[in-house]
């Protein structure tokens, strides 16, 4: 007889213990071991959180090289089944090797689960007829498990499911993330101290009011907001480092429909339009996708949403500053462009609309499509396409925990049509869906990787960028990093064409995520190494930097309301003077619409305490040394970018913290 040494580890998560019978059996080259029931004198306490046992499991010879294990449990008399979350299981031979078999999921059932050793095989060297045959059964459950559905016709697909709940177990929040979240969001305007205000449909009396609903929960930039939302310096640093660094381009050459003349505007150091354009120093931020939308009613109030035109000008001392806003997007007599020199009212109103439209372009399409929506389609694809022991499975599955549990909910809980955005935002209900049409129809791959939307916006020497600053080191990091781990297991080219699992992944995120649109340039197949290596590092930045950019920064640049109003119940005025604080006040939205918008983006700035920091990987996927020692090296980057970040944000007096590494989230949880 010969013995294998079997060492099993069940997470430490909350509830990932069993007390059922566990079994193994163990199949070789050569043959296979007897189904082993795993008992020890630990008895039950062998598979608790937490726990790693060790059993033996005899065999008359030895069974050759391990190609993988069968493991089923089965529940006690008189017992119920459970759920149990093994981590993993090594195995030594009696020649002295040592396999490692991932697990890292929920099993729940009696059935019996394959699972295959643990070293990166892609499908055309996975020559073993037993491997084959696990691989091809591992995605064919996926395949029924992880279903494509349409939510709304022209917006990326999703997940088929009727609920969180009947997401798969190993895609759902953890008991940890679960109960933090459902606090937050059931307590989210008693933790505000807005509870007793979420029903009121009047207007703010006065500015004071507003201050005092905010001064329940306050951080050091929401209150830097507070104090200079007025000023133009800080409504032009926006466009750079606040939660919507997307739309701001330079501007060589004014839209047709934006006729502004030297006349008009007044520059700092007496200089001339043109010529600022020419030096590069006048900035455009065009919210065109906003143009004829139908808007909501609130309280049983129509809303006002605009499609403005923002003219920003660098200044000798590095500022950006505003020079001229137009609220819409077709010139005419009632639709005048304003300028700082402008009444305090009128030129204080036109922003407030800016700052309002470009809250519903951010949320829909710069966070809810660019990264929710995205991510859930890169997640689904590699479920439904990419088996666990492929190498890609393993770089990226770090990088979908909780996506689709998340976005579950936010089609449940925001976007639906009882969600809190439909029923408070000015974009929601029909407009929303006309408004995610127009903006996955704008898309481009380019506009995905940092490096080439920074180039193709001109913004490369902009001063005072950090979300460009940040995310182009961040970019760079996980860019030679995947890199470095695709090229150990991709050596040519060839490899990367012959791999039908790898091209399956491409193709269902071309058709689902960007609806075949082929100007996208989306890839719809990869011909190079260099081709995968880029549009992995985009998945990876999206899931981590992109999302973080533009996600947890919305209760410091949104919690004070009017830096960034949910939505508007007076139209703008059409014709100058005609403005003051009172009418200011009557735009605003209502007290409930307010507390609501507040508590939404206090949900989603909430950073829950099972948080894993980008690069982090607390599941053992890849096991051989390359790989192992480039995560060391990855990680080892990512600290020094957080002490660079960290001293650059001593000297800033609203320091840029949303793409620290240390704060930024492994993949979109939130």
């Amino acid at each position: 007889m010969v013995k294998y040494i079997v060492t099993v580890a069940t997470t430490d998560l909350a509830t990932a213990g069993t007390i059922n019978n566990v079994h193994i059996k163990l199949v070789g080259t050569d043959g296979e071991s007897e189904r082993t029931w795993l008992i020890s004198l630990k008895g039950a306490l062998s598979f608790r959180n937490g726990s790693v046992a060790s059993f033996t499991v005899s065999c008359p010879v030895s069974i050759g090289k391990l190609v993988l294990i069968e493991i089923d449990k089965q529940p006690l008399p008189l017992f119920r089944e459970d759920s149990w979350f093994p981590a993993k299981v090594e195995v030594k031979s009696p020649e002295g090797d040592t396999y490692n078999f991932p697990i890292y999921r929920w099993i729940t059932d009696s059935e019996v689960h394959r699972f295959k050793e643990g070293t990166a095989l892609r499908i055309f060297e996975d020559d073993h007829h037993l491997g084959r045959y696990s691989r091809e059964q591992e995605l064919k459950q996926r395949g029924e498990d992880y279903c494509w559905d349409v939510y709304v016709e022209g917006i990326p697909h999703c997940i088929k499911s009727r609920g969180p709940l009947d997401l798969p177990c190993e895609v759902q929040f953890s008991f940890t993330k679960t109960t933090e979240f459902l606090f937050t969001a059931s307590t989210g305007l008693v933790e505000l101290g807005l509870k007793g205000l979420s029903g009121s449909k009047e207007n703010w009396p006065n500015i004071d009011a507003i201050d005092r609903v905010f001064c329940c929960k306050r951080t050091d930039i929401s209150e830097y907001v507070q104090e200079h939302w007025k000023e133009d310096t800080f409504f032009g640093y926006q466009f750079l480092n606040g939660v919507n660094p997307m739309l701001i381009q330079r501007c060589s050459v004014l839209p047709n429909n934006f006729p502004v003349s030297d006349d008009m505007v007044s520059l700092s150091g007496q200089c001339r339009l043109a010529d600022e354009m020419k030096k590069g120093n006048i900035f455009l931020c065009d919210y065109k996708r906003l143009d004829g939308l139908k808007t909501n009613t609130i309280n049983g109030k129509k809303q006002y949403l605009m499609a403005p035109l923002v003219l920003l000008h660098k200044t000798p001392d590095d500022q950006l500053v505003p020079i001229a806003i137009q609220l819409k997007q077709t010139p005419a007599d009632d639709n005048p462009i304003f300028f700082p020199t402008d009444s305090e009212y009128d030129w204080l109103t036109a922003k407030i609309f800016v700052r309002s439209a470009d809250f519903n372009e951010h949320q829909l399409n710069v966070h809810l499509l660019r990264t929710h929506l995205l991510a859930e389609v890169f997640a689904v694809s590699l479920l439904r396409n990419v088996p666990m022991v492929h190498p890609l499975y393993k770089l990226l599955v770090p990088h979908t925990r909780y996506t689709l549990q998340i976005n579950n909910l936010a089609r449940g809980l925001l976007i639906s049509e009882i969600g809190v955005f439909t029923q408070f935002a000015a974009s929601g209900g029909e407009g929303m869906k006309t408004l995610l049409k127009r903006s996955l129809s704008s898309v481009t791959y380019r506009s995905l990787c940092i490096p080439d939307d920074i180039a193709d916006r001109g913004l490369e020497d902009v001063p005072n960028f950090y979300y460009r600053d940040d995310g182009l080191k961040l970019w760079d990091i996980i860019h030679r990093f995947v890199k470095g781990v695709l090229s150990f297991y991709y050596k040519k080219d060839s490899e990367v064409q012959k791999d039908s699992e790898l091209q399956k992944w491409i193709l269902d995120i071309f058709e689902h995520g960007f609806l075949s649109q082929a100007g996208t340039g989306i890839p719809e197949s990869f011909t190079t190494v260099a081709e995968l290596v880029k549009f992995v590092t985009m998945v990876i930045f999206t899931c981590s930097g992109q999302h973080s950019a533009v996600n947890t920064g919305q209760y410091d640049y949104g919690g004070w309301m009017p830096n960034t109003p949910i939505s508007l119940q007076r139209p703008p005025p059409t014709t100058k003077g005609t403005t003051s604080e009172a009418t200011m006040l009557q735009t605003f939205p209502d007290v409930n619409t307010t507390v609501q918008g507040m508590s939404t983006v206090w949900l989603l700035s909430r950073q829950s305490t099972d948080f894993v920091p980008v690069g982090q990987y607390s599941e053992e996927h890849f096991r051989e040394e390359i790989p192992c020692k480039l995560m060391e090296d990855f990680q080892g980057e990512l600290q020094v970018l957080s002490a660079v970040i960290n001293v650059r944000n001593k000297s800033l007096a609203a320091p840029y913290t949303y793409l620290d590494p240390m704060a930024v989230e492994n993949s979109v949880g939130i």
